[in-house]
């Protein structure tokens, strides 16, 4: 392979620059990844964030991406006034369940949408908050209730995770729009939001964003509700930004790290963020390697038994030319 036609392999950092996309989550299904994200709409960086409604996207390579517009806004959640927030989908029994925080009366609260399709169309499983602030009160603030993200144990029971300043989490019933007992805590040290559930190798990972500017720190356990092992810093400051958040998934036999960054110019920031793909390495005890940030992203990922090909793309990329 020349390396003009390996350049050709890569999607440069961010990988989607045109909508605006921030809060990136991701979910394999089948042979594809579905990206779900927010959208910037501020019209410049002396705004703050004017988000009201969420994108999705699909690729099987991580380089070409699908636009599928905007499955699921505010104007779903006739309970919500403000602010489509961070969420994430998971998928159980053919259903696909979108999780997002937005803002109701009282404060920030966690939404739950529904679809027979990871690309939507999503409407309210609920008609009201799944999470509202009256029922976390282990900080006083108000905006505590963001940032969901789910997980769904090899037993069947599903588990939300979200905070800020503390990590929450609860069981969730079968319907997946119920909790299922009451709220806990995750103790781990200095977390600031945008918590992340994952697991490798039998062990089971919590990333998040720390500190602010936000780095992203990461603790392991042995169960999904702990005890947690804190492991340190995963990934410094995003590039032009203030804020972290991540998702991390395994695809085509190898792990990736999906976050935002300020970087897409003229006019990016922390108010105008991009979502952009980078490698993520385990080491031989579980622990991770830092992430190390790139503008170029990755190669494109291509399936054992399938040939490399080159196909147009059909979204708004940095996939180099």
């Amino acid at each position: 392979m020349t390396e003009l036609s390996a350049n050709f392999l890569l999607a440069a950092n961010p990988v989607i620059t045109n909508p605006l996309t921030a809060d990136p989550a991701a979910l394999v299904y089948r042979d594809t990844v579905y990206l779900y994200t927010g959208n910037d709409e501020a019209p410049d960086n002396n705004h703050f964030y004017q988000m009201k409604k969420w994108l999705c996207f699909s690729s099987t390579n991580l380089v070409d991406w699908t636009p599928h517009g905007a499955p699921l806004s505010l104007t779903n959640f006739v309970w919500a006034s403000s602010d489509a927030w961070a969420g994430q989908v998971i998928e159980r029994q053919g259903k696909f369940y979108w999780y997002v925080a937005v803002t109701a009366k009282g404060g920030k609260a966690i939404g739950v949408a529904v679809a027979d399709s990871p690309t939507g169309p999503f409407k309210d499983a609920r008609g009201s908050a799944l999470v509202s602030n009256e029922m976390t009160t282990a900080t006083k603030i108000n905006w505590d209730d963001i940032d969901p993200t789910v997980w769904l144990d090899a037993d069947g029971q599903a588990y939300l995770f979200w905070g800020n300043t503390v990590c929450y989490y609860a069981k969730l019933k079968e319907n997946m729009a119920e909790l299922d007992g009451s709220i806990q805590t995750v103790d781990v040290p200095n977390f600031t939001e945008a918590p992340w559930i994952h697991q490798h190798g039998g062990i089971y990972y919590l990333s998040y964003a720390t500190g602010f500017p936000e780095k992203t720190a990461y603790a392991t356990a042995p169960k999904i509700t702990g005890p947690w092992t804190y492991r340190g810093l995963l990934a410094e400051f995003a590039g032009n930004c203030n804020t972290m958040h991540q998702a991390i998934i395994d695809y085509q036999g190898r792990s990736y790290f999906i976050y935002h960054n300020g970087g897409t110019q003229p006019n990016g920031g922390s108010f105008r963020r991009s979502v952009c793909i980078d490698y993520l390495n385990y080491n031989a005890d579980g622990t991770i390697q830092r992430i190390n940030q790139t503008s170029e992203g990755v190669a494109r990922a291509v399936a054992q038994w399938a040939p490399v090909t080159e196909k147009k793309t059909t979204a708004t990329t940095g996939a180099r030319k």
